[in-house]
């Protein structure tokens, strides 16, 4: 029997692929990397019997990088990262994921994909295929071997027939997907990188972790900027205009519009108001009633559900795509990402309708479209990729959370009012003359709903309906009067505006619209007002305006729409993989190079918005090389700056940091810091210095005290290492020198902290470890009213979690609360392991290797 690895997108989208194909008949299993499930089960591939094994991966398997040579922002000239070396990195390395799909594929005949059916899908089918060349039998970059399968919805029928045809992966858009990867990363580093630097450590008062720049984000950017700049520069005009209100025989006031509209110059405007204010009577001249309709809406595609999501029911972009992804792998509705507005003639509307008769919401109307029959859908634009999006699936209210249910409501009613008739009402125009002066007064009155019924937020208001008025009618004037009014701004740009902007010129995808609009909000460069309109903040409106001074170019759409252009015909196979990438790269090397040497005529801007550094933020702790006093900046990113030796170091960007009780770091005199997050998170003790410029040859930068190697200080790692952690792989659980009187350990790699010993006086780590379970022991000191130790003892030493004196005073090793929901593997007795002094990672090291850490100093 042969053996068919199949791999979906998601682990739900997996788990409902693999009930549907094995019609319910699968048994499931975790795999090794506990993200991902593993569902197996008997079947028929092709003609012969086949052992199935179905699991996912987590989105993209790999994510392009640069090399780690050229990840240090301080030693790399940006310039350097439009031609150094690029690599493929996991995308996500805690799940392991390429050894995952190797191991489980190991010894399969076949490979069936089953990724999203979008450019992406492609490419991360690639990704798949490069983890299990090695390890299945057979080459997987062989038609015979691996198959693609096509499908739009996670329906049973749709997923058999996707079974039934498999084809084979486009690797035409699966490179289209790396050329984009790569121009991004290119350029979106080397100007966020230099932008970063030069304006953080300039300025104090940005409020943004980057200054960043995206080839797709900065031109979403300048639409938001561009309408503020009209806001900026519009010129109110004052008008006039006579308005008029009649009465009808049955006392019912009209309000009838001027034919002239407006006027601007007010004398004039006094002289039409003459002409009709001494009139006691209007004369109706013409009734013109004409038949017209309201088009029912075309299929629905991202970009409209983007669009409508944000301006009818209050959500962002990005927001609404999260919720219509997972009703996707639920299967309540077809995959969310397409531009086609048109369904094939095969599509089975029928069938999906009649999915929706039951419903209490919208039964009695799908009902009366089954039994006079549906009308097909308007025409609409086939772009070729998958129908537009439809409700495959019956829901109810109850069945999804709110903002779930009001998405898939929406949904749903645009899916019927598509099969509905035109809504049909009469247009009605009563035209009046006052001694010559014209007047008219319209209204609406409905003949058929016809698809408003469903859509009922688009229905005819009575308020519409004009009073029934004849030819040569005289009707009473009950006041005429002259209207000041001047003329308004532009108001800020809305999110669904934003998005008919950015398809109009071509920047970004369906996929990822809402992220650039997400990024621009994230980075502080506009915020979310009433109405979700887009407000640019000083940093956005000075940046965009800098692009403008040095290079329009930046900050146009129409770089980006030509790129797409470029990467599209990669995708279609009719342009050249490596010619597209050098070319673009070329161009934007040579905009970064004169940016940099331009870079003064956006600092100008700047000076006048921005605060400088050494103005900003509030004196906390000393500098170690001037002893002058370096201020904390706690505008994004938070930071020090030590105005006399003009240096900046980078902080912990989260949680609260106060001085340590005016104590200094052995190494390098600066004062060292406490970090805290919360009232029982985690917490540490860091130098500032050190934090920046890791000591130790193995010190990661942006580490604390409790991950320093230095063998004396009474801070470091080798003096507080108790024990390794058993809820991570590698971290070490380090008293805290600053958690006293509640004194804790805590896990220098993850949120895992341990309450122990409160109230103790002092704790101190010994030199001597467990004989059971290797951990350091400690020495426990209290005052003597407040000792919590046998028979009122005040001081004692022992293994905190083998020592039975200890055990009602070390709790149960937990996770901070700013940690995932994660359980702890081990309670009292989680440091137990093999024996032998410094046999678990954490334990501190003999004295015989202190010299050897000596050897570790800078």
């Amino acid at each position: 029997m042969k053996t068919v690895f199949m791999v979906a997108e998601k682990p739900s989208l997996a788990a409902s692929l693999a009930s549907i194909l094995s019609n319910g008949k699968n048994t499931s299993r975790k795999g090794f990397n506990g993200a991902c499930s593993v569902h197996e089960w008997n079947g028929m591939f092709g003609n012969s019997p086949a052992r199935f094994k179905m699991t996912s991966v987590c989105g993209h398997v790999f994510g392009v990088d640069f090399t780690s040579k050229y990840n240090n922002w301080d030693r790399v000239d940006p310039v350097q990262l439009f031609s150094c070396p690029i690599e493929k990195k996991e995308a996500m390395a805690k799940l392991k994921m390429p050894a995952f799909l190797a191991a489980e594929s190991k010894g399969s005949d076949n490979l069936v994909l089953w990724l999203d059916c979008d450019k992406e899908g492609e490419n991360i089918c690639f990704e798949v295929m490069s983890c299990v060349s090695d390890s299945m039998l057979g080459n997987v970059y062989s038609n015979h071997v691996t198959f693609r399968a096509h499908f739009s919805a996670i329906t049973e029928k749709d997923i058999k027939a996707a079974f039934n045809n498999l084809g084979f992966p486009n690797e035409n858009e699966a490179r289209s997907v790396d050329a984009r990867q790569e121009l991004d990363l290119r350029i979106g580093c080397a100007f966020t990188r230099f932008q970063t630097k030069f304006f953080q450590g300039r300025y104090g008062d940005l409020d943004s972790s980057l200054i960043s720049y995206g080839p797709c984000q900065t031109p979403t950017l300048g639409f938001c900027v561009q309408r503020h700049d009209e806001i900026q520069t519009f010129k109110p005009e004052t008008f006039w205009s006579v308005d008029v209100t009649v009465a009808t025989k049955d006392d019912q006031l009209v309000r009838l519009d001027w034919q002239r509209v407006r006027v601007f110059d007010k004398e004039v405007a006094t002289v039409f108001l003459n002409t009709v204010k001494d009139e006691r009577y209007g004369k109706v001249i013409d009734v013109v009633s004409k038949e017209k309709c309201k088009a029912r809406p075309v299929a629905l595609n991202t970009v409209e559900l983007m669009r409508i999501a944000s301006s009818g029911l209050g959500m962002s972009p990005h927001h609404a795509m999260q919720i219509a992804e997972r009703l996707y792998t639920q299967g309540y509705i077809s995959y969310p990402r397409t531009e086609t507005t048109k369904y094939p003639e095969n599509f089975d509307l029928t069938g999906v309708l009649k999915e929706h008769r039951d419903s209490n919401d919208w039964g009695d109307i799908v009902r009366e479209i089954l039994s006079t029959g549906i009308n097909r859908p308007k025409s609409g634009h086939d772009a070729g990729d998958h129908p537009p999006i439809t409700p495959m699936k019956a829901a109810s209210r109850h069945e999804l959370d709110g903002d779930s249910w009001r998405l898939y409501d929406y949904i749903t009613r645009h899916f019927i009012g598509t099969l509905c008739k035109d809504c049909k009402y009469l247009s009605t125009t009563i035209t009046v003359t006052v001694n010559k002066e014209i007047f008219t007064a319209t209204g609406k009155t409905l003949l058929d709903p016809g698809y408003t019924a469903v859509m009922t937020w688009q229905a005819i208001e009575k308020d519409e309906i004009v009073p029934n008025l004849s030819v040569n009618e005289s009707v009473p004037i009950k006041e005429a009067k002259l209207t000041e009014r001047q003329t308004c701004p532009p108001d800020y740009l809305t999110e669904s505006e934003l998005i008919t902007l950015m398809e109009k010129h071509g920047i970004g995808t369906d996929a990822s619209i809402p992220v650039h609009i997400n990024n621009i909000s994230q980075r502080n460069y506009v915020t979310v007002i009433g109405g979700r309109k887009l407000k640019p903040t000083p940093l956005g409106i000075v940046l965009v305006h800098g692009y403008q001074k040095i290079d329009e170019e930046l900050v146009l759409p129409t770089m980006r729409s030509a790129v797409e252009k470029e990467l599209s015909l990669i995708a279609l196979g009719k342009a050249d993989f490596g010619a597209v990438l050098k070319h673009t790269i070329d161009i934007f090397r040579l905009k970064f190079q004169y940016f940099v040497k331009n870079i003064d005529g956006m600092d100008q801007l700047f000076e006048v918005s921005f605060s400088p550094l050494s103005e900003s933020g509030r004196a906390l702790s000393r500098c170690g090389k001037c002893r002058r006093y370096m201020k904390y900046i706690q505008a994004k990113p938070m930071r020090l700056h030590c105005s006399q030796c003009d240096e900046t170091y980078g902080m912990p960007q989260t949680g609260n940091i106060k001085l340590f009780r005016e104590l200094k770091c052995p190494l390098d005199d600066f004062e060292l810091l406490c970090w805290t997050m919360g009232n029982k998170g985690r917490s540490y003790v860091f130098c500032p210095y050190c934090y920046n410029n890791p000591p130790f040859k193995d010190m990661k930068k942006e580490s604390g005290c409790n991950s320093c190697l230095h063998p004396t200080c009474p801070y470091s790692l080798q003096t507080n290492g108790v024990c390794n952690c058993a809820e991570c792989d590698y971290g070490v659980m380090v008293l805290d020198p600053s958690s006293g009187p509640k004194w804790k350990l805590g896990c220098n790699r993850c949120d895992t902290i341990i309450l122990i010993f409160d109230d103790a006086l002092k704790v101190t780590v010994l030199e001597e470890s467990c004989e059971e379970c290797s951990a350091q022991k400690v020495h426990v000191e209290y005052k003597p009213d407040k000792s919590k130790l046998p028979n009122g003892a005040v001081e004692m030493k022992g293994c905190p979690f083998c020592t039975s004196e200890f055990e009602k005073l070390v709790d149960r090793p937990k996770v901070a609360t700013v940690s995932r929901p994660r359980g702890f593997r081990g309670g009292r007795g989680a440091a137990r392991g093999r024996r032998g002094a410094g046999a678990r990672r954490g334990a501190r090291q003999p004295k015989d290797k202190m010299a050897q850490l000596a050897a570790y100093f800078v």
